[in-house]
């Protein structure tokens, strides 16, 4: 793209647009109110196992309805319902209607419909029947539409089940693709530099604002986070682009508005600046052009450390979120296909230490995404299950709360994410050899008070390895205790005894904000670390009051 073209294409973005406001002054608006967001994906309906789901039934409405009844009252603010995977319309559309969808599926195909869809063609409207519900429950709407999703797009041009998820623009314009390779994720989603591919998904937005009552929309950029091709656009491209986008969506809310409430705007992007650059975002140029929300995203896992604190800086008018999930590790897939790898579930205690940091370092509120996947889905091998911690919501607004419980720091691997290499973890070691990690920690209420404990977790048996370690330069005493430091009711991917090193942490060793952690082999084989966690237990006056109640 030669800057003309890119002239070209925001000028054109600008008229698509409609609205002569095209920048909301961010100085004056009013924040949301919101302390908890609620991600609902939809497909969990009938891919979960739950109490108002058996295994196979096929899509009701009342199901839709029953996993908003789930979270009200819990402390639920606000539900975001991401109605599919951003191509095929779960409403009332005439941009792309369901009949011409599931008839052209099936001439492709021979296929018929999934349940979903069989509920689409026989009248049904989930995002109708989602906001009606939320209003009934006490629960602000919101629609959360993926961006640029690549789940099941690699069957698109296959005679296969999978296929029903491609809409036909996608499949009928194949040059729009960032890549020719239909099996990479950050190939076969779509090239946002073109202005049709930008112009097809603001259509759907554009219907849902109209003809639905929502009190806010989300961007899903992290589904799939890959939008232009690095080497054909420049940074000021990109985040030229992105930001006429954002000017787009914020006039389209203004425009439908209703009883002169403001419809807020929200984003999901990457927890981590060195994402940014890559995906367009300016973040500070997206909330000058009528953003509102900022959800910082790890993608799919609950994380603690993050760039927010960096973020809450630079956009200081808008409604900062951290984003936990259901997992704070995956295994290796067990077969082939998707939710077929064991995972590490995320404990009430990690839940709470993570809020905890994110609004010491500035966050306005958590949100929620994929939480309901404690229950039993996907390939087999990778139980047992159990029903998701409803519970922890009742706290995760709760500053105060949250100050005094007891701490579960960790560092565990995540995808490896494209732009934000190396991970932490895993870290292999040899002989001889130390490794840094570093922790933002922040104390409790009173400070820490009781000594707590280090682990480490082998990727296999540690054997008669022996190891130190340091915490911001003083030695640690090693201790035999490698046990859970909290009861869990999730075993899948729990260190064994012999995986697993420990050392005692007194409390005087901890900073509030950056501590460092050194960690050596100093006899053994070669060996890989996967995980690492520190607990330190409540204040006295904490565990105290926890006596008391």
């Amino acid at each position: 793209m030669n800057r003309r073209q890119f002239l070209r294409t925001t000028s054109i973005a600008a008229l698509f647009a409609g609205c002569p406001n095209l920048f909301s002054a961010s100085a004056n608006r009013p924040k949301p109110p919101f302390r908890v967001l609620f991600s609902n994906d939809t497909t969990n309906t009938v891919s979960c196992t739950s109490p108002w789901h058996k295994k196979g039934e096929p899509f009701r409405a009342a199901q839709l309805e029953a996993s908003v009844d789930e979270v009200a009252g819990t402390g639920v603010d606000a539900h975001l319902l991401q109605p599919g995977l951003g191509w095929i319309p779960w409403w009332k559309s005439k941009v792309y209607p369901a009949d011409e969808h599931y008839r052209w599926f099936k001439e492709r195909t021979g296929l018929d419909a999934d349940s979903f869809g069989k509920y689409m063609l026989a009248g049904g409207d989930m995002v109708a029947v989602f906001i009606e519900r939320c209003r009934k429950r006490g629960q602000a709407p919101f629609i959360s539409l993926r961006m640029n999703d690549g789940h099941h797009l690699e069957h698109a041009g296959e005679k296969d089940r999978g296929a029903v998820w491609a809409c036909k623009f996608y499949i009928e314009h194949p040059e729009y693709r960032l890549g020719p390779d239909p099996a990479k994720w950050e190939q076969h989603v779509l090239n946002w530099a073109i202005p049709e591919v930008r112009a097809h998904k603001f259509s759907f937005i554009r219907e849902l604002c109209e003809n639905y009552d929502l009190d806010g929309f989300e961007m899903d950029f992290m589904r799939h986070y890959s939008y232009f091709q690095l080497d054909k656009t420049t940074s000021e491209q990109r985040r030229g682009i992105m930001m006429e986008f954002t000017r787009q969506v914020r006039s389209l809310l203004d425009r439908t508005a209703r009883d002169g409430k403001r419809r807020w705007l929200c984003a999901r992007v990457p927890a981590y600046t060195a994402a940014h650059d890559p995906l367009g975002f300016d973040l500070p140029g997206m909330v000058e052009a009528g953003l509102d929300m900022v959800n910082l995203s790890a993608s799919y896992f609950t994380v603690q450390q993050t760039d927010l604190a960096a973020i809450r800086r630079s956009v200081p008018q808008a409604a900062v979120y951290l984003e936990m999930c259901h997992s704070i590790w995956n295994g290796r897939k067990l077969t082939a296909g998707y939710d077929v790898f064991p995972f590490r579930r995320a404990t009430p205690e990690q839940y709470y230490t993570a809020a905890h940091l994110a609004f010491a370092r500035g966050a306005d509120g958590v949100s929620a995404f994929n939480f309901v996947y404690y229950r039993e889905h996907g390939g087999p091998g990778r139980g047992p299950f159990a029903e998701p911690p409803f519970h922890v919501f009742k706290h995760l607004g709760d500053r105060q709360w949250l100050a005094r419980q007891p701490q579960h720091w960790f560092l565990a691997p995540g995808w490896g994410q494209s732009f934000v290499k190396p991970t932490p973890l895993p870290r292999r070691f040899t002989a001889g050899q130390a490794e840094t990690f570093t922790l933002d920690l922040v104390p409790p209420t009173g400070g820490w008070k009781r000594a707590g404990r280090l682990r480490i977790q082998g990727e296999s048996s540690l054997g008669e390895s022996r190891w130190t370690a340091c915490l911001n330069g003083k030695e640690l005493v090693a201790t035999d205790d490698v046990s859970e430091p909290y009861p869990t009711p999730y075993p899948p991917m729990l260190g064994k005894p012999d995986e697993m090193r420990a050392w005692t942490v007194p409390p005087a060793h901890l900073r509030d904000g950056t501590n460092k952690l050194e960690f050596t082999l100093t006899n053994g084989p070669r060996v890989t670390l996967d995980y690492l966690d520190l607990a330190m237990p409540a204040g006295e006056a904490a565990a105290n009051e926890k006596k008391v109640t």
